[in-house]
């Protein structure tokens, strides 16, 4: 469990993931997520079946 006020062990802001396509398209994976992990916590990230 946190102490109330500490700092987070790890913090993402504003984290946004692409993937090029064919005929120049652009697949938008992760967009815009914020996130922190105080120690001791686990976050998983899931998407469409299929996705890896």
């Amino acid at each position: 469990m946190a102490v109330a006020g500490s700092e987070p062990l790890l913090r993402v802001e504003r984290l946004t993931k692409t993937f090029d396509l064919k005929r120049g398209k652009t697949l938008i994976a992760v967009n815009d997520v914020s996130f922190s992990l105080q120690r001791g916590e686990t976050l998983g990230l899931v998407g469409e079946s299929g996705s890896g």
